[in-house]
C-alpha cells in the first residue's frame, strides 16, 4: 500500500476530513460538529468512532454524560494538508 493510500485509508472516507477541519478550531461536542457540518448523525457517529479508532481525536468527558472531541497531536499533524486543500479547492472556483 502507499503512503497516500495508507492515509486516505484513515481520512478518505465521505466527511472525515471535514470533521478534522472542524475540531482544529479546538474540541466541539456532537451536536456542535452535526449541526455545523450538516452530516447525518449516523454517519458522524460512524466517522468519529473510526477517526477516534484511528487516533486522530480523542473524547473529552463533559458534564451530565455529555462528550467533546479534540484533535490528537496526529490528528493536528493534518492541519497543513488540509490548508493545501481548501486552498486548492478556492483555485478551481
Amino acid at each position: 500500500m502507499s503512503d497516500l493510500a495508507a492515509a486516505l485509508d484513515v481520512v478518505g472516507a465521505r466527511w472525515a476530513l471535514l470533521v478534522v477541519e472542524r475540531l482544529l478550531d479546538g474540541p466541539q461536542r456532537y451536536g456542535d460538529l452535526q449541526r455545523d457540518l450538516g452530516v447525518p448523525t449516523n454517519m458522524l457517529a460512524t466517522r468519529l468512532r473510526e477517526l477516534e479508532a484511528a487516533g486522530v481525536l480523542t473524547r473529552l468527558p463533559l458534564r451530565h454524560n455529555t462528550r467533546a472531541y479534540a484533535l490528537t497531536d496526529r490528528g493536528l499533524a493534518l492541519r497543513e494538508a488540509i490548508v493545501a486543500l481548501a486552498r486548492w479547492g478556492a483555485e478551481q472556483a
